[in-house]
């Protein structure tokens, strides 16, 4: 059965999911670029965004995490703020993501807005589409086309909240990076994951990240 996943989200050791003061030129918040550092140089990284070849970047339990977020995805879905830093009523269609023209995602991707835009068709296979009508009806239009395959929720952080307070996610993996942030987006908060019915299923540690799955029975 068709999973909602969140894969290789990435928080601090206090709990943040990105730094304060996101914009254009930090779309992650100050300081924030620290939580991923035990991607970048993974396999799968250098190849979905550095343009490596089969080659290039390094092996093993981060990049098995990595590369474990893209298997059996059929779609997306991400908030507003992971699709870029424009706030309000789109002023125009020039922003078109952070990725340049191929973007990583090859399949359609569900983001969550306020604000109506037509489907943008990008290379790659990915076509992004704006959903004005909240968490369910993008998560029923994502499963749709995902036909069977599961469905990966991108954040950003009060993105994946809302799902989750809406018991609506079946796994999470945390990759908790060896640093402080002491602001910005709060993943955490009062949510309480063991009363939503999340128990750990799997955890391991590198010189980068701790890994950590937390399954919904």
């Amino acid at each position: 059965m068709s999973k909602l996943r969140v894969n290789a989200f990435s928080i601090s050791v206090d709990g943040y999911g990105a730094g304060p003061c996101q914009d254009a030129e930090n779309p992650v918040g100050l300081g924030g670029l620290a939580l991923f550092e035990w991607v970048f140089g993974t396999r799968t990284f250098q190849r979905m965004h550095g343009g490596g070849g089969a080659s290039t970047g390094s092996t093993g339990i981060d990049d098995d995490f990595a590369a474990r977020g893209f298997d059996n995805v059929g779609a997306w879905i991400l908030g507003r703020n992971m699709f870029g830093p424009i706030r309000g009523p789109w002023p125009d269609l020039a922003w078109r993501g952070w990725w340049g023209d191929n973007p990583p995602y090859h399949v359609p991707v569900f983001v969550l807005t306020h604000h109506a835009r037509a489907p943008l068709e990008m290379e790659g296979g990915t076509v992004f589409h704006f959903v004005t009508g909240g968490i369910h009806e993008a998560l029923a239009r994502a499963r749709e086309v995902a036909a069977g395959k599961d469905v990966r929720l991108g954040g950003g952080v009060a993105t994946i909240q809302q799902y989750l307070r809406a018991g609506l996610v079946d796994e999470i993996h945390f990759a908790i990076a060896p640093v402080l942030l002491g602001r910005g987006e709060h993943f955490f908060g009062d949510l309480d994951l063991p009363a939503l019915g999340f128990e750990r299923s799997e955890h391991v540690a590198t010189a980068h990240a701790t890994h950590v799955v937390f399954t919904r029975r």
